[in-house]
Parts: structure tokens; C-alpha cells; sequence
């Protein structure tokens, strides 16, 4: 077989990994839809359930009223038990609010739906994956090396992220909805907007820091979405509860959504433990991108674009772990820094990536 031969047959075998990489990311694509359809079905069948009424019951019972006992059966006979008193509010101010059922809601049908989303979404991301891997076959090397390429592995590794959490038991399939929804917005636009051919990168990015730092970056973004989501939601539910605490009647909506959820303190407590544990690596990610820089431009730093913004995220992020260990800004302060925070990291992907011209721009989209 003649050069021009063999390299025609590399050519046309790329091309062919690139088409099938293609194909499985649009059938990710259908899967997860799927799975987005079912966990609006779990959402929506627990809404039908019980859980409106019981935190009904348990307000009137907070207010005073005479709880009806609850029978059981002991011993073939019948034993009569006083109602246990439910702790809605801590005695020195603070809240102790047990955790909502789930996105199921108690309801048996709405559980189903959702073991039904897991399994779609597990279903998904294995094609998702299979979709990153020829990806990487059909460019001969890490597939992040544009825009599309990133998009693509990102989403996959936030949908790693929720999988490993919900394998090591975590409560956290009230975020199966808002992943799947994100995942199937950022595949969208990866596909139609930054979509880019395979292609080779520049000289000076050949690099296995490639590998070390863009691959850490990726990890520490999905781990910060995750945070993000958490801590959103935690806002929502903390007005929730001081709305129900200070004897406001919230609208039947956000009573049914918002039950379901875990509690104030246990989602805050969530995103604080996230952004916590991916911290030092977002830490090694800047000092490994300053040692590639030195390699690939001769010097560290640069106060290009990206190196900037990547600080700026940074510092974010330690403002809002410093003050999560200041009594005076717990809460609701510092979880308006974690969302500031993870604004910072996003401007510093898509908007110094698209508006922005540097040393990072070396691949367009």
C-alpha cells in the first residue's frame, strides 16, 4: 500500500468515526429526552400525592391543635399510640426542617416514573459516552480540543457527576430534572451552533498537559453546576420556609414543588460540600494551565482573557468558602457569591471563548 493510500484510508476511517460519533451523540440526544419526559412524569405524580396535605396537617399541628393518635398492629392485637411530635423549628432560632419525599412525592406511580428516568438517563449517558469516545478515535487525541468537543464532554462528565452521587446513595434525585433539561440545552447548542469538524490542533497545544488540564477544568465545571443547581434551589426553598415560619400561606405551587425538595439547611449544607471538594482541584486546574502555558508560550502568566477570568473564578469561589465560615454571612449571603461564582466560571467558557479575542481562541468555536 502506497503513503497517499494508507493516508486516504486514515482519512476516510476518521471521517466515518467522526459520522458515528455524530449519530450516537443525536440518539443521546433522543434518550435523554425520554428520560426528560419521565422525570416530568415523576414530578407530576407526585404532585398528586399526599404531600400538600401532610405539611397541612403538620402546620396545624405546630399552631396547637389536638393530633389524632395512630393505631398500629402488635402482636395480633391492636395498640393505641399517641401522634410523635413533629420539630418543625429549632429552639435557639434556627430551622430543623426534615427533608421532603422526593420529586415522587410519596406516590408509588411517581416513583415508578422516576426509577424509569434513572434508567433512560443511565441508558443515555452510556451512548452520550460512546458518542465522546469515537469522537476522540475520529481526531486521534483528548476530544476537547474546540467548543463543540467541550461541550459534549462536559455535559457527559455533569451527567458522571449525578450518576456517581445517586450510586453512592446521595439524596439527590430532585436533581435528575434540572441535569437533564441543562444536558439536553447544552447538546443543542453543541450541535447546532459549535458544531466544528474534526481537525487537528495547533503545534503548540500537542501537549499531554492537554490531557491534565482541560480535563480537570471539565471535571470542576460540572462539579460547580451541580453545586449551582443546589444552591439555587436552596434559596427558593429557604424563602419557602421563612414564608411559612413567619405564618404566609405559599401558593399551592411552590407547596407542592417545593415539599418534595430537601430542606433549606440540607441543600445549603449540599452545595457547600460540592464546592468545597472540587475547590483545590479548580486550584491545581490554574496552576497546571500556568505550566503548560510556560511550555507551549514561555511564560506562566499572562493576564490573557482566559487566565484572568480563570482567577477571577477563582477568587470568586474562595470568597464564597470564607464566608460560609463567617458566622455573619452564612446562608443566603454566601450563596449569592456561589452563584457569582459559577457566573464567573461561565463567562469565562462561553463568553471570553465567543466575545473575547486571546491565546486561548485557538479554535474558534
Amino acid at each position: 500500500m502506497t503513503l497517499a493510500a494508507g493516508t486516504e484510508l486514515a482519512t476516510a476511517t476518521n471521517e466515518h468515526l467522526a459520522n458515528i460519533s455524530n449519530t450516537l451523540i443525536y440518539s443521546a440526544m433522543a434518550v435523554y429526552t425520554l428520560a426528560f419526559f419521565a422525570y416530568i412524569a415523576e414530578w407530576l405524580f407526585g404532585s398528586r400525592s399526599k404531600v400538600a396535605r401532610t405539611a397541612a396537617a403538620l402546620t396545624t399541628e405546630a399552631k396547637g391543635s389536638k393530633a389524632p393518635a395512630v393505631t398500629v398492629n402488635k402482636a395480633g392485637g391492636t395498640a393505641v399510640l399517641e401522634r410523635p411530635k413533629v420539630v418543625v423549628r429549632a429552639s435557639a432560632g434556627a430551622r430543623d426542617v426534615p427533608d421532603g419525599p422526593g420529586a415522587h412525592g410519596g406516590d408509588e406511580q411517581g416513583d415508578l416514573y422516576g426509577r424509569i428516568a434513572i434508567s433512560l438517563s443511565v441508558l443515555a449517558y452510556l451512548v452520550h459516552l460512546g458518542g465522546v469516545i469515537a469522537r476522540a478515535a475520529s481526531v486521534e487525541r483528548a476530544p476537547w480540543g474546540n467548543m463543540y468537543e467541550f461541550n459534549i464532554t462536559f455535559s457527559a462528565v455533569a451527567v458522571t457527576v449525578y450518576l456517581v452521587l445517586l450510586a453512592l446513595k446521595k439524596n439527590v434525585r430532585w436533581l435528575g430534572l434540572f441535569l437533564i433539561t441543562t444536558v439536553l440545552l447544552d447538546l443543542g447548542i453543541a450541535v447546532t451552533v459549535l458544531y466544528t469538524a474534526s481537525d487537528q490542533l495547533v503545534p503548540a497545544l500537542h501537549s499531554y498537559w492537554l490531557y491534565i488540564h482541560v480535563s480537570t477544568a471539565i471535571l470542576c465545571g460540572a462539579v460547580f453546576y451541580v453545586g449551582a443547581v443546589g444552591t439555587l434551589l436552596y434559596l427558593f426553598k429557604d424563602s419557602y420556609e421563612t414564608k411559612l415560619e413567619n405564618g404566609g400561606t405559599p401558593g399551592r405551587f411552590a407547596t407542592s414543588f417545593l415539599e418534595r425538595l430537601p430542606a433549606s439547611s440540607s441543600l445549603d449544607k449540599f452545595s457547600y460540600r460540592i464546592n468545597a471538594a472540587v475547590f483545590p482541584l479548580w486550584t491545581f486546574t490554574i496552576i497546571a494551565g500556568a505550566i503548560w502555558a510556560e511550555s507551549a508560550w514561555g511564560r506562566y502568566w499572562g493576564w490573557d482573557p482566559k487566565e484572568t477570568w480563570a482567577f477571577i473564578t477563582w477568587v470568586a469561589y474562595a470568597c464564597y468558602l470564607h464566608a460560609r465560615a463567617t458566622a455573619g454571612w452564612k446562608g443566603r449571603k454566601a450563596a449569592y457569591l456561589a452563584l457569582i461564582a459559577f457566573g464567573c466560571w461561565l463567562f469565562n467558557y462561553y463568553g471570553v471563548n465567543i466575545f473575547v479575542s486571546g491565546k486561548h481562541s485557538y479554535a474558534g468555536v
